[in-house]
């Protein structure tokens, strides 16, 4: 077998043979909804391959279990491209998350806002995205696989089903764009005007080799941010990981409500 289906067959020992529908991947300061999960925790210590998180504010484990009724399993941290260089880090846990049974994911992330009406605490749907980095997830592919068509990355289908749990929820889920930018150096004012040119709506350092990743798995995705704060040059916000980490909870509990809600539309 692949290392992909030893680890799903580990993980099914331990959480159960029952297939999951959707995965969740939790940003900076969000992984206490992982805690949410009624099931197991796996440290990704306990997973050979997966990846080594040495970011604070995160949660390094998988939970496998239900949330408002439907089978999920909720990566409760990612590696960042900045932590080893190596976009394709979190390959192996989507496609042990594919040989568990789903076929949808749902990406999450704190980002700084390049638009007014996009405050500390508000959420973001992404609509697109801009890969500014240039590095991509599938270089060095050998099969035709790589060729990835991204022109609905982020689905319709997806987007539409959160932006109504969202409005049942009585919560704006406003659409914008996304920048990806490698970190760990925040960006300067520059290239957040430059980056405000190019059509972005906010910015940060993750997500992108995800989608990238879970297009070319077949799995379907959609992603939503949860603004931190205001990017390089717009306010007189002091940004830092520690700001981060700290406004995180402002937009985490409307971010948990509608995932609940999206959840409860599945069942």
């Amino acid at each position: 077998m692949s290392a992909s289906a030893d680890l799903a067959a580990v993980i099914r020992v331990r959480a159960g043979a029952a297939p999951v529908r959707l995965g969740l991947i939790l940003g900076s300061g969000l992984g206490h909804i992982a805690h949410q999960v009624e099931g197991v925790a796996i440290p990704y210590a306990d997973l050979p391959g997966f990846p080594h998180v040495g970011v604070s504010g995160h949660n390094p484990n998988l939970h496998v279990g239900t949330l408002e009724g439907v089978r999920v399993a909720v990566f409760g941290a990612r590696e960042h491209y900045y932590e080893s260089g190596n976009p394709r880090a979190m390959l192996l846990p989507l496609q042990v998350l594919q040989g568990l049974g789903a076929a949808e994911l749902i990406l999450t992330n704190a980002a700084g806002s390049l638009r007014p009406d996009l405050a500390p605490g508000d959420l973001m749907l992404l609509s697109d995205h801009i890969n500014y980095n240039g590095l991509n997830p599938l270089i060095g592919e050998k099969t035709d696989a790589r060729f990835v068509p991204m022109t609905d990355a982020h689905d319709p289908g997806l987007r539409t089903a959160l932006k109504a749990a969202a409005a049942r929820e009585g919560l704006p889920l406003p659409e914008g764009v996304y920048c990806w930018y490698s970190g760990p150096s925040f960006e300067t004012p520059a290239e957040i005007r430059m980056l405000k040119t190019l059509g972005g709506d906010a910015v940060g350092m993750s997500t992108v080799p995800e989608v990238i990743l879970a297009r070319f798995l077949g799995l379907k995705v959609a992603a939503i941010s949860t603004i931190t704060n205001m990017a390089a040059g717009l306010s007189d916000e002091k940004i830092s990981h520690e700001h981060t980490k700290a406004m995180a909870p402002l937009g985490a509990a409307k971010l948990e409500r509608i995932l609940r809600e999206f959840l409860r539309s599945l069942r």
